[in-house]
């Protein structure tokens, strides 16, 4: 980052949920966080209730402390008005039924001047405060809403895609206005990049890949007898619980044709409370307190995501685990790796299982894939090396309100 007079003093807004948990937002909003941290003292507005999160606070860094909480409101937008007014408005208030009371707005708003730059964590925490223009800001987006909306238009029946067409339609059009209230935007791939660009976005954006921490040591690998395939997400996530029952549904029973013995790992909370993630051989773990021990054993990390938005941080998290991965195209998207060098991608049902069974015939070569996604891992995707372009957004926030 280039040299300043003084630190920069940062207003970071972030809902309490951002801070719970150990899941690929948290993970980000910590790593985000601790990066700025790294630059100036950094402030936190928390949305919503802030118990159980001083400790997670405190860990990135000393000059970090919470300044403040708001309460969320409910804003109900539902109704045929509020549809359509929704629909056809794309400057409407609270969009995610959420919102900041206006003794909070105010309250920020007010100290501001107190700041160099306030960084909103996700649109989610912007779009709780009016439709309004931030000097001196920073958004980082981290998942564009429209292009979730775009991949539910593949799948799914007619109802369901009626209903992702109208949000697409609406959600297309408040991003394309981010630019006018926002100085920075920051996305997590290249390709979001381009497609905010595409919609015509007059800002500058930066792209701030999704992470892992580096392991303290080398990951050694151990595949288990029988060999194991396995799973890690959240399965009340409807992206992660989609993309698992359609593995167990369309590419499992090929995989157990032709390696009888084979077992299904699924880690990840509530996967008993789906009936439909169940099958044969099929080991649902729960949540693991440390999930390495039992990547290890895995012949391969299945992503067989086909709904969602930004980068799926599973991906790093194999890629530092050293697991071989096999994911579909659209799981894999954002990193820059290629079929067979660092990771087996296949998109159909048949493709996706002859690409697990291939991971465990042939484990050497499968091995060699990912080491060699372990190498670009340490160059591309430790959060040690994300932190440069955190810092990169902040300067060139700082710079456009300087001139």
């Amino acid at each position: 980052m280039t040299a300043r007079s003084t630190s920069p003093r940062t207003l970071f807004v972030a809902g309490a949920w951002a801070f719970k948990g150990a899941f690929g937002a948290q993970l980000r909003c910590h790593n985000v966080l601790r990066a700025l941290a790294q630059i100036g003292a950094v402030e936190v507005v928390m949305l919503g209730d802030p118990d159980g999160v001083s400790d997670r606070i405190s860990e990135a860094g000393r000059d970090v402390r919470v300044a403040y909480s708001l309460e969320q409101q409910s804003s109900p937008n539902k109704g045929l008005t509020a549809m359509l007014k929704r629909t056809f408005d794309p400057r409407t208030h609270y969009p995610f039924g959420h919102r900041v009371g206006d003794q909070g707005v105010d309250r920020v708003v007010r100290n501001l001047k107190e700041f160099d730059l306030i960084w909103f964590f996700r649109q989610l925490s912007a779009d709780m405060f009016p439709n309004m223009a931030w000097q001196r800001s920073v958004v980082d987006i981290d998942d564009v809403q429209s292009t979730y909306e775009r991949a539910a238009l593949r799948i799914g029946g007619l109802p369901g895609r009626l209903k992702a067409l109208r949000r697409f339609f609406v959600w297309r059009r408040r991003e394309s206005l981010l630019g006018g209230r926002f100085s920075v935007l920051a996305v997590c791939s290249e390709e979001d990049k381009q497609y905010l660009r595409r919609l015509g976005v007059d800002a500058h954006v930066h792209v701030i890949p999704n992470g892992y921490e580096k392991p303290s040591v080398e990951p050694v690998r151990s595949p288990a007898a029988p060999p194991r395939i396995g799973f890690i997400g959240c399965l009340d996530y409807l992206p992660n619980r989609e993309g698992v029952t359609w593995f167990l549904n369309k590419c499992w029973p090929y995989v157990k044709r032709e390696v009888p013995r084979a077992r299904l790992r699924l880690i990840g909370r509530d996967g008993d409370k789906f009936p439909e993630l169940d099958g044969p051989d099929v080991d649902r773990l729960g949540a693991l307190p440390n999930p390495s021990d039992e990547i290890k054993t895995w012949f391969a990390m299945a992503v067989p995501i086909r709904l969602g938005y930004g980068t799926c941080v599973k991906i790093a998290h194999g890629f530092s685990e050293k697991c071989p991965i096999v994911s579909t195209t659209f799981g894999a998207r954002g990193y820059s790796v290629v079929d067979g060098r660092e990771i087996y991608l296949a998109d159909s049902a048949e493709a996706f299982a002859n690409a697990c069974i291939k991971a465990i015939r042939e484990p050497e070569e499968a091995a060699q894939v990912a080491r060699r996604a372990w190498i670009e891992f340490l160059r591309k995707w430790t959060w040690e090396a994300i932190r440069p372009r955190v810092w990169a957004a902040a300067e060139d926030c700082l710079r456009s309100s300087d001139g």
